[in-house]
């Protein structure tokens, strides 16, 4: 890092690196999309982490070798890992059924349910805009979700999965930091999902529900897992760049960039015009998280 280089610009480059690390996310989930109907979104999930995990263990190998292969409080990993493969899970299924913006609009409700969690598990205190910003993103939800509720059913509620399992796993990395480097984290992470998913994909196939049963993916589907992949770990490491350029308090507000990627993804591939219900509730969900990362940000600085 430059040392002549301001605060200010430390602070902008945090943010454009964000802004990028969050477009890609949203690439990553045009991708997902793209491939619903051809095979189910745990066997989606599950190639995702087994190419995922073999790129991980790789760089491992090269920069640690078996040193690198350690696993500190297993048990906590293992919780990791299943935070993990449930937002995965909840994710990936979500897509399949409802729009691209539906389900991102209600996975920005996770940094919400992760000030909760944050009170209930680590006994931090919820401040009042805390609770604020939950009343707006509750809102939001609903209006989001009312008219897939009525279409869909339960499966409307994956993508409320996916966000609270996010939150907990939000909670599990605070309680895992300085355990280990950051890389040997993600890859134990992504071990401990790739197995509670892969048992949980096989799991599903064989009660016989046809929304789980298994195929044998073309060239054209693994090719896309290996782009998920892809994307989501360069995602990551641009949001670990990003913060050290900035705090988490900067970027954050940067993460609801991937709704407007999302809804023109939707737009453009899928012919998914988001309706004024939609936008209204996605709107609700995006003030109450950039009045909560606000809220953080001025705390903070005092």
């Amino acid at each position: 890092m430059n040392q002549t280089e301001s605060p200010h610009s430390h602070a902008i480059q945090g943010m454009l690196i964000a802004l990028a690390a969050f477009s890609c996310l949203s690439l990553g989930d045009g991708l997902v999309k793209s491939m619903a109907g051809q095979i189910p979104g745990t066997e989606v999930a599950l190639l995702r982490y087994l190419f995922g995990v073999f790129g991980l263990g790789l760089a491992l190998a090269i920069t640690k070798g078996r040193a690198g292969f350690i696993c500190p409080r297993p048990v906590l990993q293992w919780a990791r890992g299943a935070a993990i493969a449930a937002a995965t899970f909840g994710f990936f299924m979500g897509v399949q059924y409802m729009p691209l913006a539906n389900a991102t609009s209600v996975q920005f409700t996770s940094p919400m349910l992760t000030a909760v969690l944050s009170a209930l598990f680590l006994g931090e205190r919820a401040s009042r805009a805390v609770w604020i910003s939950i009343a707006m993103a509750f809102v939001g939800v609903l209006i989001v979700l009312r008219p897939q509720v009525l279409m869909l059913g339960s499966a409307a509620f994956y993508p409320l999965l996916s966000a609270l399992s996010m939150a907990f796993l939000m909670i599990f990395n605070r309680k895992a930091s300085g355990t280990a480097p950051l890389l040997e984290l993600q890859f134990l992470a992504g071990v401990f999902a790739m197995l509670i998913i892969a048992g949980g994909t096989v799991a599903l196939h064989l009660t016989g529900m046809p929304q789980f049963a298994l195929h044998m993916p073309n060239e054209s589907v693994i090719a896309k897992c290996v782009m998920v992949a892809v994307t989501g770990t360069i995602s990551h490491s641009l949001l670990f760049v990003a913060t050290q350029r900035a705090s988490a308090a900067v970027i954050s507000p940067m993460m609801y960039v991937q709704l407007l990627v999302a809804v023109l993804i939707g737009y453009v591939v899928f012919h998914n015009v988001p309706t004024v219900m939609t936008l209204l509730g996605a709107l609700c969900i995006v003030a109450g998280g950039l009045y909560l990362a606000h809220d953080t940000r001025r705390s903070t600085s005092k």
